[in-house]
């Protein structure tokens, strides 16, 4: 396959999952497109366990939004692929895992896809279609997949802590 092929399969899979994805950001921190905004995302996250949901809600609209248009636009491309990659880790585990795998069950299905294809692009690097090349940033390659592998794992810890620290106490907890 020749170069300016797998460039252009990279277009136009980082556009696919990129433009829904900061799309879903911007329902979670501006209300558009029949979102929630802050406060019906707020609520969401509250009902999941995030305390009042607020800082969960700016987190995960603002990686969704920022890690979406990064993505798509092939900037800071493994930065980018980590917010994608971190929020859907996050809600998998918070939200779907219980679920089993199969998205018809409401369950992780989906969530691993899009996880998959964030680590495909921080491993492959954006293409030569993307601000990334244009600015001279380089490839995605191994060293910075990895970090971007590295930053998926902290996001995950880091919302399954949010979810503890926020979550309001319960009898178990001898309150």
């Amino acid at each position: 396959m020749d170069a300016t092929a797998v460039d252009l399969g990279l277009l136009l899979l980082r556009l696919g999952v990129g433009l829904p994805f900061a799309l879903h950001g911007a329902q979670k921190l501006f209300g558009w497109f029949g979102g929630g905004g802050p406060r019906g995302t707020a609520a969401f996250f509250a009902s999941l366990g995030f305390g009042d949901g607020r800082t969960a809600a700016l987190l995960a609209g603002t990686a969704e939004l920022l890690g979406g248009l990064g993505l798509a636009a092939g900037l800071l491309t493994p930065l980018a692929a980590a917010g994608v990659a971190g929020t859907m880790t996050t809600a998998a585990f918070v939200n779907n895992a219980a679920n089993g795998f199969w998205s018809v069950a409401k369950g992780w299905e989906l969530n691993g896809y899009l996880v998959v294809v964030a680590a495909a692009v921080a491993v492959a690097g954006p293409g030569a279609l993307s601000l990334d090349a244009a600015l001279g940033l380089g490839p995605g390659g191994a060293p910075l997949a990895g970090g971007a592998g590295a930053a998926v794992v902290a996001a995950g810890v880091v919302g399954g802590w949010l979810r503890w620290v926020t979550r309001a106490p319960t009898a178990a907890d001898g309150s």
